[in-house]
């Protein structure tokens, strides 16, 4: 990826027109009456999205949510624990960051959190210390607005062995974070996490209530081949997959990787998926996460944020 200046970067901004003619009294009246219904999402940010543009030092964590208002007019973000690890405890960093957030209009929804240790550790010690590694990030959450956290639940073991412990580190947590008024959400995000059977057990076996999942629609590769060329040989069907997690989700992981020559993301009908999402009764966040190599993360921002839009646009329309 080719370096561009941080400052011109920074200084980007969408450029949004609309022209709308020959519109009918009657359809005047349809679209006041579908501007008056809530939508059952608003497009959130997820920060993995622009990974590649922050891990080439284009931007930082301190950044985003200019980037996200100015850039791509989202005004609600997802952080990735790793881009500010060592700032969960950092008051005047989170202070400075959350006096970003006011000055742009931004809200702040979940903090995404890796390489805290594994809360599904059958060994008692290991997961004990994997749920106070999380602690710093509740308090963060909190400071910093957020209604949750989304953590893993890796262990080692059987499935059933990994859920059992999996479902102990959640509720200690979720002890925690409940009095700080946070969530505490598991993604399908690898591993037994990516079977819909798995989570949808996983949920049933919890008890806070301020526990949920945060379906991922990308990520339920199963198994993957070896060597260099890494690839996914087993996966489980995601339509199915969030179906099940949808009855316990507290936000949605709109993921998009490939788009065809309409705007239409390849690997997932968004229609159908976004039917699903509608038919749980759902009102939250659906955050775009950009994972694909084929464009550039701006351009992968911009169509995933376009076709939620019209998505959204063909529901309110029927």
């Amino acid at each position: 990826m080719a370096f561009i200046d941080r400052r011109k970067f920074l200084s980007q901004s969408v450029n949004l027109a609309a022209g709308l003619t020959g519109i009918s009294v009657f359809s005047n009246f349809r679209a006041l009456h579908v501007e008056d219904e809530a939508p059952f999402f608003t497009i959130s940010l997820a920060e993995w999205s622009l990974h590649r543009t922050i891990q080439a030092g284009q931007m930082t964590n301190m950044d985003f949510p200019a980037v996200a208002r100015k850039v791509y007019g989202i005004g609600v973000v997802e952080y990735v624990n790793s881009f500010f690890m060592d700032k969960a405890n950092d008051l005047p960093y989170l202070n400075e960051l959350l006096s970003k957030c006011h000055d742009n209009d931004v809200k702040n929804h979940l903090i995404m959190c890796d390489d805290e240790g594994p809360l599904g550790a059958p060994d008692d010690k290991k997961r004990l210390k994997a749920v106070e590694n999380h602690y710093k990030w509740v308090d963060a959450a909190k400071h910093l607005g957020c209604t949750s956290i989304r953590v893993n639940t890796y262990g080692e073991g059987s499935p059933e062995d990994i859920r059992s412990a999996a479902a102990d580190g959640l509720n200690r947590l979720a002890l925690y974070a409940a009095d700080r008024d946070i969530n505490v959400l598991v993604e399908n995000h690898g591993g037994s996490t990516s079977d819909g059977n798995w989570m949808e057990g996983l949920m049933k076996k919890v008890e806070g209530k301020n526990i949920g999942t945060l379906p991922d629609f990308g990520n339920f590769c199963m198994k993957y081949s070896t060597g260099a060329d890494r690839k996914c040989v087993s996966e489980y069907d995601r339509y199915k997959g969030v179906s099940q997690m949808m009855p316990f989700a507290k936000g949605v992981s709109a993921k998009t990787r490939d788009f065809d020559a309409k705007g239409n993301c390849i690997e997932t009908d968004y229609n159908r998926m976004m039917k699903i999402v509608k038919d749980s009764g759902f009102k939250g966040y659906a955050g775009i996460e950009f994972e694909g190599k084929n464009c550039s993360e701006e351009v992968g921002i911009k169509n995933t944020k376009l076709l939620l839009e019209k998505v959204l646009k063909n529901f309110s329309s029927k």
